[in-house]
């Protein structure tokens, strides 16, 4: 653990230098383990000083943790149920994560762990909710936009999450992300929205989908990723639904379903590696939730209406389980 003295100098003195943040690099380093007093003092110190640090304290305070976090506290490279929870008590003390180093700091988490809790990642996209719609914490702080609008860097931001939960066992998107993804797209003007949340949304939900029917899918950076045409202006709503379904999305769904009887999914995709999935993420309860999900209100969203009329297209009613989706529209 860093120097008592030390510490107590940073903070009596109220402010962190560079010579401060390489006396702690060594002293926390310098072992080859973070220990958990070395992780409660880094808290502390940013807690109370991280508006008077110097700027090689952030990369220090985000390194440190996330070594300590997934590489140090068991299991080593996995984030268990109580480290979770330890993490977001941490870094939201308020509920809310107030700083973005904290969100930094929980991003890398996810990012670097093999698999962590599910209500970690819901964890992480509540913040990104929150923000949008309640302008709380340091999204709702820092961002330009009016309430109730998602803008370019709040969707990269959720893809970012979304990307980082991908890890062992976290291919499909699961009913806790999407839930979030819902209440985000419910809460906000999806004509004044990014066009790129569109994007983000429909394929998210399409992933989910995919893996009701008992799919493996696509690592979520193929599912999810975001076309590089999207920088381009695009006409108008119906427009960039026509061309973003035209796009990965068909491929990835063609590529998951080819050769697919009426009744059964996929087997071997040969060179493709796409194969049935052992143990499914999702079920048929899934897709009956998606379709009350999506017919809550009794009033379809445009991203909703874009992802049944995919599904139409893909001749999506050979399968039973999303039957109740695509009445959706009927309704």
């Amino acid at each position: 653990m860093a120097d008592n003295e030390t510490v107590e100098a940073i903070l009596s003195r109220g402010k962190i230098t560079a010579d401060d943040v390489l006396k702690l690099r060594h002293s926390v380093f310098w072992k080859g383990v973070v220990t958990p007093d070395d992780a409660e003092m880094v808290f502390t110190l940013n807690d109370r000083l991280e508006a008077n640090a110097d700027p090689s304290w952030a990369p220090f305070f985000v390194e440190a943790l996330t070594d300590y976090i997934v590489f140090q506290a068991e299991p080593s490279g996995y984030i268990s149920e109580e480290n979770a929870d330890w993490l977001m008590q941490h870094v939201a003390r308020s509920g809310d994560i107030d700083s973005a180093d904290e969100l930094e700091l929980l991003v890398k988490v996810l990012e670097r762990a093999k698999l962590s809790p599910v209500k970690l990642v819901t964890f992480a996209l509540e913040q990104v909710k929150w923000g949008v719609i309640g302008g709380r914490g340091y999204i709702g702080a820092s961002r330009r936009n009016e309430l109730g609008v998602v803008d370019r860097a709040e969707t990269e931001l959720v893809r970012r999450i979304l990307f980082a939960f991908g890890g062992d066992g976290n291919i499909a998107v699961t009913r806790q992300e999407a839930g979030v993804l819902f209440d985000i797209n419910d809460a906000t003007s999806e004509t004044e929205n990014d066009p790129a949340w569109s994007d983000l949304f429909v394929k998210a939900l399409a992933n989910f989908l995919l893996s009701t029917l008992g799919y493996q899918v696509p690592t979520r950076q193929e599912a999810l990723r975001r076309e590089a045409w999207l920088d381009a202006p695009a006409p108008g709503l119906g427009a960039f639904m026509s061309q973003m379904l035209a796009g990965s999305l068909s491929a990835i769904w063609d590529a998951c379903t080819h050769g697919a009887s009426d009744s059964e999914p996929a087997q071997s995709r040969g060179s493709s590696g796409l194969t049935i999935g052992t143990e499914p993420q999702a079920t048929e309860e899934d897709a009956r939730w998606l379709a009350e999900r999506i017919g809550r209100d009794h009033k379809l969203k445009a991203n909703e209406v874009a992802l049944i009329n995919f599904l139409k297209s893909k001749q999506a009613f050979r399968y039973p389980q999303l039957r109740p989706v695509l009445d959706c529209m009927a309704a």
